[in-house]
């Protein structure tokens, strides 16, 4: 039987989740803790944070259909155990039913929540015998509450989405987000490539594939290990592929100035870095200089050069820049990350739409703020993890609006034929979990400094 650790750890991540922190980094700095856990127990552990925040709602609807009173009046310390418990047994055929609910109630006895194990143990069992017989939305007749209950998206979301995609792409979408996310490598050219570092994997019984559309990258199969050859090297940085994609719409050369405008944590940085062979003069910002020293250890690791880092809030004017002075701008900026839920899924719960509109103010406000330091001629790239107008195409054309000095480019001509379908009309990119081998949702857009 796998280890309560697991379990214990898990609930854990979960309540410090409801109380405001991110998962992933909750949750890899409670592993780091727990070095004895083993692969299986670590895994049990990721699993069950990431599929109850996934399928939350889903889960909720099931407890409900039990529970004799509002889940809203649940403590949240029991309703986070009996999700731990309604995942196990809905979503995980491996764990016998009996041990879900056994581990389910232990664990509530060791966090001192004994009044609750009665409670606790007849839901629980309650869904056993009964969960099957529930009666869920049809996809066909009821495609809202279908994307809201058996999806497990937010009312406000399942709405967007199925008026901005249909019903069929909307259940696809959010199919998709319900999915882990796959575990892409970008191999670091300055000091290896992709065939030989795919070689060094599998002679640790990594196995990979070649990412598509990204020249430097490699999708993990199996055998992903906190131990990788060339990790302390520098061969390689996680990143999905449509990240990787960015440095390369940019199209930075060497010998040229640049600025990463919202850089942290880095891995963007380091591919611009290793595209210009450690030639060009790149000038990193972020709001947060804690998160800088993110980019400046990755640039160690990687071995990249060239790279300074600057701590700026970029919704003021950086006044001690020099105006025309870089060559090419990206700004891949906060943005609302409905292209990453599958990785962020506590974003589901978190985000409201009023906060679409902040965001693309102060998405349009930094845009405007780097515009100006553009050269004539140069390249302004803005690169978002997210889907929704809002954040994309409006403020878009609110920059340009607001810029008249610059125009739209089309961002198709020169890059390879067969990256063709991840932009639409304009030429901009626009990928999906759904569409193009289950990369992030990003999109970006380019525009020019007349001359």
């Amino acid at each position: 039987m796998v280890s309560a650790d697991a379990r214990s750890i898990a609930y854990d991540i979960l309540i410090r989740v409801s109380e405001g922190a991110f998962a992933d980094l909750a949750l890899d700095g409670e592993l780091e803790k727990h070095p004895q856990l083993d692969s299986r127990d670590r895994g049990l552990a990721t699993e069950l944070v990431y599929g109850v925040l996934r399928h939350r709602r889903r889960l909720d609807f099931v407890l409900q259909s039990f529970c004799s009173k509002p889940l809203d009046r649940v403590d949240a310390g029991v309703l986070e155990l009996l999700r731990l418990g309604c995942y196990q047994l809905l979503l995980l055929d491996r764990i016998p039913q009996r041990a879900a609910v056994y581990e389910t109630v232990e664990l509530a006895r060791r966090r001192r929540m004994q009044r609750a194990t009665g409670f606790i143990n007849g839901i629980l069992r309650a869904v056993i015998r009964e969960g099957q017989g529930l009666t869920w939305p049809d996809a066909e007749t009821e495609p809202l509450a279908y994307l809201e209950t058996v999806l497990s998206l937010p009312d406000w979301l399942a709405r967007r989405w199925l008026d901005d995609l249909g019903p069929e792409q909307a259940q696809a979408l959010a199919t998709a987000m319900l999915a882990p996310a796959p575990v892409c490598l970008r191999a670091n050219t300055l000091r290896t490539d992709r065939a030989r570092l795919q070689n060094d994997l599998a002679r640790q019984d990594c196995l990979s594939e070649p990412t598509r559309f990204a020249a430097e990258g490699l999708r993990v199969l199996s055998g992903m290990s906190r131990h990788l050859p060339g990790t302390k090297e520098g061969w390689w940085q996680k990143q999905d592929e449509a990240s990787m994609l960015i440095a390369h719409l940019l199209n930075p050369q060497p010998g040229e100035r640049i600025l990463d405008a919202c850089a942290a944590p880095g891995g963007k940085t380091t591919h611009m870095a290793a595209l210009t062979h450690n030639r060009a003069g790149i000038l990193a910002m972020d709001l947060h200089p804690q998160r800088l020293k993110l980019v400046e250890q990755g640039a160690k690791r990687l071995g990249c050069q060239g790279i300074e880092t600057r701590a700026w809030d970029l919704t003021s004017p950086p006044t001690f820049l020099e105006a025309g002075s870089f060559h090419r701008i990206l700004v891949d900026a906060p943005c609302s990350g409905l292209g990453v839920l599958r990785r962020n899924p506590e974003i589901r719960w978190r985000r409201r739409p009023e906060e679409l509109a902040q965001l693309a103010q102060r998405q349009l406000a930094i845009l405007r703020n780097v515009a100006p330091l553009v050269r004539p001629g140069g390249r302004l790239l803005y690169s978002l993890c997210t889907f929704g107008r809002e954040e994309t195409d409006d403020v878009c054309d609110a920059f340009l609006a607001a810029c008249p000095e610059f125009e739209r480019e089309d961002l198709r001509p020169g890059l390879p034929a067969g990256w063709r379908p991840l932009f639409d009309e304009s030429g901009a990119l626009r990928t999906w979990p759904h569409r193009h081998d289950g990369m992030d949702g990003f999109f970006a857009a380019a525009f020019r400094r007349r001359g």
